[in-house]
């Protein structure tokens, strides 16, 4: 596509698929299910046996049929390694972040089917990255993209579609029609912020979404949940809104990034004090995660610090009026 007829084209793939279809599940459990948030076979299938029963008030035997009814449809089961190195070569995807170097160091771009975390100070280009890729996971794949939208949910109001049309219009795109394929939400709290992932099931299907964004995914919980007297509470709720993350992005094929802050430890006299905040669970949880420092000048320095194929190395880029590029 030349740069002056190009346009992020988002592709609609829909199911006629329909919690309906489960066996055993009739028009009345079916209200149940989607007044809990329970709206697709695949948010069904990965529920557990009391998630259901306690939210919808059916017996435990009755919310098991349910979820491995749903379990066959979507033909979830075991399979052998090398079915599975297949399937990830055969499905598995990446998006560009808009610098050669940078989708080298993690071995060809933003990974679906994973979360991948960005962590740094103030400024280092987290949320920068995070506008690139709403914009780059649009185009065509030959272009390093999915031809899908994204669902971008802001906890800090650092969003700005201003921007977002200055990378789209850098790169020869419609940027009205990039931000239409921009599904935004602005989360006001913690409960908010999980309130919103909940809802991403029915927006999945209905838009294809490619990418999640969740930028900050700490800071909500840092707020509400300070102190060590509370730490435990702020864990498990942020444990269970990782695992949601996890679980969509795996069933609907699509890439999570979230953006993290940054905690100094007091006790580090030599090296980097800097460490991600969030504990044990956020590193956990996250397949990737990505360190970004500035540079001198306009640099900023990514390294991978964590993914369980990748060594840990270095890339190099700068933030331009374009968006994210090489040096």
């Amino acid at each position: 596509m030349s740069k002056n007829t190009s346009k992020a084209s988002v592709k609609r793939e829909r199911t006629d698929l329909t919690i309906e279809d489960i066996p055993g599940v009739g028009p009345a459990i079916a209200q149940k299910l989607r007044d809990a948030d329970y709206s697709t076979i695949e948010s069904i299938a990965v529920a557990t046996t009391t998630e259901i029963s306690s939210s919808i008030d059916i017996g435990e035997k009755t919310a098991a049929k349910i979820i491995n009814a749903a379990r066959k449809m979507l033909k979830i089961e075991f399979i052998s390694a090398k079915e599975l190195l297949e399937r990830r070569q055969r499905e598995v995807k990446y998006i560009t972040t808009g610098s050669e170097e940078l989708d080298k160091m993690l071995g060809g771009g933003i990974e679906t089917r994973t979360i991948t975390e960005l962590f740094g100070e103030y400024a280092t280009g987290k949320t920068q990255i995070c506008h690139q890729l709403s914009v780059n996971v649009q185009l065509p794949e030959e272009r390093g993209g999915l031809e899908k939208g994204v669902v971008y949910i802001d906890t800090e109001n650092t969003f700005r579609p201003e921007r977002i049309v200055q990378i789209a219009e850098s790169m020869g795109l419609d940027s009205r029609e990039v931000l239409e394929n921009i599904v935004f939400g602005r989360a006001y709290s913690s409960e908010h912020l999980i309130f919103l992932i909940k809802k991403i099931d029915e927006i999945m299907k209905e838009k294809n979404i490619g990418l999640i964004v969740i930028d900050s995914v700490i800071s909500h919980f840092r707020s509400e949940y300070p102190g060590r007297e509370s730490l435990v509470t702020r864990q498990q709720s942020l444990n269970k809104h990782l695992h949601d993350l996890l679980r969509v992005s795996d069933i609907y094929d699509c890439a999570v990034v979230v953006t993290n802050q940054v905690i100094a430890r007091p006790d580090v006299f030599y090296g980097n004090p800097m460490i991600p905040a969030g504990g044990h669970i956020l590193g956990h949880m996250c397949t990737a995660r990505i360190y970004l420092r500035k540079g001198r000048e306009n640099v900023r320095i990514a390294r991978l610090v964590d993914s369980p194929h990748l060594p840990e190395q270095e890339a190099h880029f700068k933030i331009t009026e374009e968006g994210i590029r090489d040096l």
